[in-house]
């Protein structure tokens, strides 16, 4: 695909798809929950002490260093609490969604790629038994 033409067929297509996501009222719905966590102060200081806990308590395994009790109860304290926050459960909701979505269209693009034509279902649901290794996280 070296010709203007192809490639601004596929950059069009690109596009295309671009705006179906964007425009399918779950992926609203998921922004808006994205917008409403980065909107709320008390949820994203919540996330973030989940994150600082975690890698805090990474870089000590790590280090080989055991984890305190008080060390685990602490991260859970503060995850328990993150997680019962509706914007956050909500946020941290519409990023798994949101990462899933990305993952199966790379999926199909990359196995498009692989086996020169469209995928059907069964070549992406069935990929690891046929190919094993294939990435498809199954």
């Amino acid at each position: 695909m070296t010709t203007t033409t192809e490639e601004t067929v596929v950059m069009q297509k690109t596009r295309e798809l671009c705006d179906t996501i964007v425009a399918q009222p779950e992926f609203q719905a998921l922004q808006r929950h994205i917008a409403q966590f980065m909107a709320d102060e008390t949820a994203k200081a919540q996330y973030q002490a989940v994150a600082e806990r975690r890698d805090f308590l990474e870089q000590k395994q790590q280090m080989g260093t055991p984890l305190e009790d008080k060390d685990i109860a602490e991260f859970n304290q503060h995850r328990d609490a993150l997680v019962n926050n509706p914007v956050a459960r909500a946020f941290l909701d519409a990023q798994q969604s949101m990462h899933e979505l990305q993952q199966s269209i790379g999926q199909y693009v990359a196995k498009t790629f692989e086996l020169g034509r469209t995928p059907t279902e069964e070549d992406i649901s069935g990929c690891c038994g046929d190919h094993g290794g294939c990435g498809c996280s199954h």
